[in-house]
């Protein structure tokens, strides 16, 4: 997830700005169709592992850390369910208006963000506990 992420914050939403949606109306539905089998996947398997972890953790790893990966995980799901779909559904009906598109750039640094946070903390688990 940290990969793509920075492939969403630095290429694919700010593309946004750069499609003209009076084109092609079909635009927004076919984004959401097409991304989603990509992120979706992913995002419930960290999610299951998150809580795997938080609820059994290696010893090496402990309790606490565990948990702050859970709940990295609860404010990303919480971001994209609150913030980013909500955006989305105003770029279908807006036609990709720049304040749209700058606020989905902008307020996706938080999940770029604890996406990093959360890769920069799978590899110190993986070093701890291997």
């Amino acid at each position: 997830m940290c990969g793509l992420i920075w492939f969403v914050q630095v290429v694919h939403y700010p593309l946004f700005a750069h499609t003209d949606t009076t084109h092609s109306p079909d635009y927004p539905d076919e984004n959401q169709r097409r991304t989603a089998p990509v992120v979706i996947p992913p995002m419930l398997i960290e999610a299951a592992t998150a809580t795997l972890i938080a609820i059994n953790p290696p010893p090496a790893i402990g309790r606490p850390m565990a948990l702050v990966g859970l709940a990295m995980v609860a404010i990303l799901w919480l971001s994209t369910l609150l913030v980013q779909m909500p955006l989305h559904g105003r770029l279908k009906h807006d036609g990709h208006a720049p304040a749209t598109v700058a606020a989905l750039v902008n307020t996706n640094w938080l999940r770029t963000v604890l996406w990093s946070a959360r890769g920069l903390l799978a590899i110190w688990m993986l070093h701890v506990a291997g």
